[in-house]
């Protein structure tokens, strides 16, 4: 894969993910705002909670994101991108069109996530 479309992929899953984050933190915004106007009904509490809750895992998971975009962004100033960071051997096209921040093949990837859960 040359640069200019490693660049053009890796540069849209940034666009992506801080739209994302952009809205998630309007919509925590907006839900702390009528969380102060509740009357404090019980019943509600509990959903407040979990939307929480949700909120912040969202905001976990992107903020992950945007590590591997980073990590993505210097494989391409490097001129590594498209390469496994395990084996250096390449990533298919495929997979990158796919995957854009993908690090290692799919073989060194299912390991990878294997060797995880068994943790």
């Amino acid at each position: 894969m040359d640069n200019e479309r490693a660049r053009e992929l890796v540069a849209r899953e940034r666009a992506r993910v801080e739209s994302a984050l952009a809205e998630l933190r309007g919509e925590i915004r907006d839900e702390g705002s009528l969380g102060r106007q509740q009357t404090g009904e019980h019943d509600d509490a509990g959903s407040g909670l979990e939307s929480e809750a949700v909120s912040v895992a969202l905001a976990t998971n992107l903020a992950a994101q945007l590590a591997a975009i980073g990590r993505a962004e210097e494989r391409v100033a490097r001129g590594t991108y498209g390469r496994s960071i395990e084996s250096g051997l390449p990533i298919p096209g495929e997979r990158l069109e796919a995957e854009p921040l993908a690090e290692r093949t799919i073989e060194e990837q299912r390991r990878a996530e294997g060797r995880k859960s068994e943790g």
